[in-house]
């Protein structure tokens, strides 16, 4: 297709016995911002690490813009790489810095200053050239090292969770930046975090891994809605998982209780998984057709601003979350009915990849 400019097929990794990488294989659209999600360990640093050619593959091919690279040097990949600690070099001043790659690939003087200045600008460093990284503050520091990598025109950016060493309020402001920068300069980007958050607002497409395994690629909508295993559904925020019997139909059964649920339910045994913001409270049953109402017992909440969440357990023992938003100063106490829509519970059934 014209619009893949990347491409992994089948790779796998070893770290002496031990495989880190199990046949991962995944496409990045020109232009996208993918991201590469999941725990600590998970590989998701290993894969961005073999897109820039510091790792080889054990198997497997890696292709960009149309061109296989998987024993090219890094060097010779037209690839960019801003790293968690930033790797600046202490003795150069940011515009140094930010021109060093240029003055690697020997270009002219005229040149390496007209690129450098667009990257400063781009990048709101304007004014501060002449600065050295130790009189810089974090965020600054950051804005810097994604510079230098803007300014070798890239056919893949790749960032290595480079907004976790800011504090929270900064971290935000930064990565909405960094989103607006890279839509407006059309540019590819893999994007590596273990922050659920972080990837459900950047992203065009976010990549799900545990241990080395692929659970799932999609749309952030995707991900979050219509999760393809228990894990993805539980590591994307926070959801309620039931044990269910499919039946090849849109319904379920929950114990005892049928339950309508999305449209891509099949047959087997498998779990639904039920957002706790999709979850309802009442206290009493007063709509006769009202589908998906189970009752509960509220074991206590808690109050968080903008949300109360309410921990239940229903009638089967299992605990339930339920989050209600705009909560005004009314607080459920003892037996509830939760009630949930059919197209706000997604079956999962079948086995996990691995």
């Amino acid at each position: 297709m014209a619009d893949i400019v990347m491409e992994l097929r089948h790779i796998q990794k070893f770290f002496g016995s031990s495989q880190v990488i199990h046949d991962v294989s995944f496409q990045v659209k020109k232009g996208d911002f993918v991201t590469l999600l999941g725990p600590s360990g998970c590989g998701k640093t290993t894969i961005l690490r073999m897109i820039a050619g510091f790792y080889e593959p054990d198997s497997g091919e890696i292709e960009l813009a149309g061109r296989r690279i998987e024993r090219v040097a890094p060097y010779d990949r037209n690839t960019a790489m801003v790293f968690q600690e930033y790797a600046l070099f202490p003795h150069m001043n940011v515009f140094e810095n930010v021109a060093y790659g240029l003055r690697v690939r020997h270009e002219g003087s005229d040149s390496v200053k007209k690129k450098v200045g667009e990257a400063l600008a781009l990048m709101q460093l304007n004014g501060l050239e002449s600065r050295y990284p130790n009189q810089m503050s974090g965020g600054q520091q950051q804005r810097v090292a994604v510079a230098r990598a803007l300014v070798m025109n890239p056919d893949v950016l790749l960032l290595d969770e480079p907004l976790s060493n800011l504090d929270a309020k900064l971290r935000e402001s930064v990565r909405v930046e960094l989103r607006a920068i890279q839509q407006q300069m059309g540019l590819t980007t893999i994007y590596v975090t273990h922050d659920q958050q972080e990837a459900l607002s950047m992203s065009d497409s976010i990549i799900v891994m545990k241990q080395g395994v692929l659970h799932q690629q999609g749309r952030p909508e995707e991900i979050y809605f219509a999760p393809k295993t228990p894990f993805v559904a539980d590591f994307i925020g926070t959801t309620n998982l039931l044990p269910i019997e499919g039946n090849g139909s849109c319904q379920v059964v929950y114990g005892s209780d049928p339950l309508l649920a999305d449209t891509i339910c099949s047959v087997g045994t498998g779990v639904l998984s039920v957002r706790p913001e999709s979850v309802r409270l009442s206290r009493t049953a007063d709509a006769a057709d009202r589908v998906n109402v189970l009752t509960a017992r509220v074991t206590h909440s808690m109050f968080l601003g903008e949300k109360r969440r309410y921990f239940l357990q229903d009638r089967q023992g299992r605990e339930w979350l339920a989050d209600l938003y705009d909560p005004g100063i009314a607080i459920f106490n003892g037996d509830v009915y939760m009630q949930f829509a059919a197209d706000r519970s997604h079956a999962i059934v079948g086995q996990e990849p691995g």
